[in-house]
């Protein structure tokens, strides 16, 4: 019996120094992580990340950043399970979730990210970019901007131009050049102007794009995704990467398209 008690008293003094030493590894990884994320190299921050979750898998952090630098490598369906993740392991955080909203958006999985902006609504209500990105997710799930439209989720005052221009375009109740005139009425710095054109592109783009006209989606798309943009005090850089993302991903899918029109028929 004394063996037994000795026994199981050292595997316990064990457990507890085993237990601290997985957390300090766990947090070593992290801490290099976020400087990989500072310098901009996001294969360096989810190799650091996935070290730091190898070493504690319940290290919930580790999770909501490694998504956020998958998508930004558009690595789009490890990125919805990096956020899943996050979410599990720390649900009161679960209505602040806009990022897994929008990798949801990109993963295809349309009505849960409806479900996602839905739910952000409770945690901020007044946010355009929200209401706008639900309207996404609906009008793809439904393919129809009608019930999008109706359904839209109410925003009283975004204070940022051209945002409550872009709520009423998406609203129908204005044209797309009611939105760009918002930001020559507003005036600005030229820094405040390109931040203010880029996230007027963007939900052009997107606005465009959810309602088939295509060409006009890409113009105003490519010019979001300008990479002279990235570093700008006047808009969120993660923001910036889901223009880019957005149209890396077109360019796929129309080079597979190209690729299908080229082969040669093996039939012929």
């Amino acid at each position: 019996m004394k063996t037994a008690l000795l026994a199981a008293a050292v595997l316990a003094v064990a457990l507890v120094a085993f237990a601290p030493a997985q957390e300090l590894e766990s947090q070593e990884s992290f801490d290099k992580a976020q400087e990989a994320i500072n310098d901009g190299d996001s294969s360096a921050a989810v190799k650091f990340l996935s070290q730091s979750i190898k070493a504690d898998p319940k290290h919930a952090s580790s999770y909501y950043y490694r998504g956020r630098e998958n998508f930004r490598l558009a690595n789009i369906d490890q990125c919805v399970k990096d956020f899943n993740k996050y979410v599990e392991l720390s649900p009161g955080v679960a209505s602040r979730q806009w990022e897994r909203g929008i990798a949801l958006y990109y993963a295809g999985e349309f009505q849960s990210g409806a479900d996602q902006f839905k739910l952000y609504q409770t945690y901020h209500d007044n946010d355009v970019e929200n209401s706008v990105w639900r309207y996404l997710c609906m009008a793809r799930a439904d393919k129809d901007t009608e019930p999008a439209r109706k359904a839209m989720l109410p925003i009283r005052n975004d204070r940022r131009v051209p945002m409550m221009q872009v709520y009423e375009l998406y609203r129908g109740t204005i044209k797309p050049a009611d939105v760009l005139k918002a930001i020559e009425e507003a005036g600005g710095s030229k820094e405040q102007i390109a931040g203010r054109t880029f996230y007027a592109d963007l939900y052009l783009g997107l606005y465009y794009e959810a309602n088939g006209k295509t060409k006009l989606a890409r113009k105003h798309l490519d010019k979001a995704a300008d990479p002279k943009l990235a570093e700008s005090g006047h808009l969120n850089s993660y923001m910036w990467d889901v223009a880019r993302i957005h149209v890396e991903l077109l360019k796929r899918a129309e080079s597979r398209e190209e690729k299908k029109q080229t082969k040669p028929n093996s039939e012929k």
